[in-house]
């Protein structure tokens, strides 16, 4: 009798050293990264067929994982052939791919974390965009929420991680507000980052992004890098909520979209409340600069 082929075709994951159709990838109830949310991760972006900026993604992702004193296990070379399988095997041209360690468990009974053993996991789905066509045509409403970003003296957001209560709760309000999406605000109230992106403000012709209390994303670092090649000034610098209402434009940087325009805050227009000409040369360099050997690694299918 013959079993038929795994079906990779809506994705596929590396779990407890197999490849599984993303379907069907699981960790157990009782791991850590499950129960207490102790773990940390990367996510990498295939387009046209080659990984972008993965030594980048793999050096942020080896960090974090110091920073949480957990190990994957694995070396940097094993790992970018994992991610490679894990695309070759669903086929995918245009891919967001995870990596992923769990704290694992420790024997049962013990809350000592240094008695678990570490899981490794991987996987690659269709890329992935947080704003629609129609919302990165026209540009996003974004709300300054209310609630306050975890401080970065408890849990270091330079190191990527999934304590995302506060941007959860903060994106439920923004929803319900009629808002595409949240940015949050430190304790001087001071914008820092939304679920999943960096938050940019072009501010009397100088291009502002939060320094601190923020995650490093690589599309910000290629944000900034672009930004510098056009002579544009920029400034990491703190952001109040005031100046992102009152900037002349704003956008948005994720590995989930690139470049996303901001035409709104708080219901009221940024500039001319279109995506402006700043924005624009931005966000056309963002995937121009795509095709640099130097950033791009290909997937061998």
């Amino acid at each position: 009798m013959t079993h038929p082929s795994p079906d990779f075709s809506a994705g596929a994951a590396y779990v407890r050293g197999e490849y599984l159709p993303i379907a069907q990838a699981s960790i157990p109830l009782t791991d850590w990264g499950f129960l207490r949310s102790d773990a940390t991760y990367d996510v990498v972006t295939v387009w046209d067929g080659a990984f972008f900026r993965l030594d980048a993604h793999l050096d942020r992702f080896l960090n974090s994982c110091r920073r949480f004193r957990l190990d994957p296990g694995k070396t940097r070379d094993e790992i970018t052939r994992i991610l490679e399988r894990c695309v070759s095997l669903a086929g995918l041209k245009r891919s967001y791919v995870e990596m992923i360690v769990t704290r694992g468990q420790p024997p049962w009974g013990s809350r000592d974390p240094r008695q678990a053993v570490n899981q490794f996991h991987a996987f690659a789905v269709p890329f992935v965009w947080i704003a629609n066509e129609e919302q990165r045509e026209r540009g996003l409403h974004l709300l300054v929420s209310d609630v306050q970003r975890i401080s970065a003296a408890s849990v270091d957001p330079t190191a990527k991680n999934y304590h995302w209560n506060d941007l959860t709760m903060g994106l439920l309000g923004a929803l319900d507000a009629g808002a595409d999406s949240v940015v949050l605000t430190d304790a001087q109230r001071n914008v820092v980052e939304g679920p999943g992106f960096n938050v940019f403000a072009l501010s009397q012709g100088v291009l502002v992004t939060p320094r601190d209390g923020v995650l490093e994303g690589i599309s910000r670092r290629t944000v900034i890098e672009i930004a510098q090649s056009l002579g544009i000034p920029v400034e990491l610098r703190a952001l109040p909520a005031a100046e992102l209402r009152s900037a002349q434009e704003a956008f948005l940087s994720s590995s989930g979209g690139g470049v996303l325009p901001v035409t709104r805050v708080d219901g009221k227009p940024v500039g001319e409340g279109v995506p402006g000409p700043v924005t624009r040369r931005l966000l056309e360099t963002y995937w121009a600069w795509h095709g640099r050997p130097a950033y791009s690694t290909p997937v061998r299918y």
